[in-house]
């Protein structure tokens, strides 16, 4: 199985603190949040990953080289030129994550300690071509899944609006759930990813919403209580060290 590992944002949300250095840098309980990430994917098996990056590029790629790439194979996806989000990202590094397995997408400002071993059975057990990480957790947008959970369309609750390839959704029976920053592909989405759009800049959550209804996307809610929060934003990033006490030590460097 390999990884890619979504780093090359902005980071805009945190202010003066990702003028300094990139989101991927920014620490909590005295760790980066890439180095977190990096060490939860090796030890749950996964030893080649890409990582894109734009913002504060060099500092990213002098901090993976200075640790020895955490003893993991790593690849970067420069995006310097331009930051492609996370669709244009993800279709730029397909060439690095062909293959016949299937692919673990993480955003590096999540802080979480599922389990994914047990999201990835639930993905092959599936049959799903995409497994999202979701969760009953406030938000403005929200994924709209069946009583199956199969994901059916996207709604903004502040507006109303809702989108999805169904026409009959309104009259569905639906359960809104928040995306987590964490998806499992399979490789074969990529012919379906380039079709798409003629944009090298795209997010990858519209391509999920428009194609739910030929792609099967299934949603995962682990079993049992985990810890999550998206850094991105000063009062998640406080909230986020009380999280990182709790979570089990960062497994060591190889």
């Amino acid at each position: 199985m390999k990884a890619m590992i979504f780093a090359a944002g902005l980071g805009t949300r945190l202010g003066d603190i990702t003028r300094r250095k990139p989101k991927a840098l920014v620490e909590v309980g005295g760790e980066p949040m890439l180095k977190r990430v990096i060490l939860k994917l090796k030890s749950a098996g996964i030893r080649d990953m890409v990582v894109n990056i734009h913002h504060h590029a060099d500092a990213i790629r002098n901090y993976l080289a200075e640790n020895s790439n955490f003893g993991v194979n790593i690849i970067i996806s420069d995006e310097s030129d331009c930051l492609l989000d996370t669709g244009g990202g993800l279709l730029k590094a397909r060439e690095f994550l062909q293959g016949d397995e299937p692919i673990l997408v993480h955003n590096a400002d999540i802080l979480t300690d599922f389990d994914i071993s047990e999201m990835l059975r639930s993905h092959i057990e599936s049959d799903a071509q995409i497994t999202l990480l979701v969760g009953e957790r406030p938000t403005s947008r929200y994924l709209l899944f069946n009583p199956d959970m199969r994901m059916v369309g996207w709604e903004n609750i502040r507006t109303g609006e809702i989108r999805s390839p169904f026409t009959d959704i309104n009259s569905m029976p639906v359960r809104r759930l928040a995306f987590g920053g964490v998806h499992i592909v399979n490789p074969e989405i990529f012919a379906v990813l380039e079709e798409y759009t003629n944009e090298a800049k795209f997010s990858i959550t519209p391509f999920y919403t428009d194609s739910c209804s030929t792609l099967y996307i299934k949603g995962f809610i682990p079993h049992t209580s985990y810890n999550w929060i998206d850094i991105g934003k000063p009062d998640s990033l406080i909230a986020a060290e009380s999280i990182a006490s709790k979570l089990q030590p960062i497994p060591l460097q190889e």
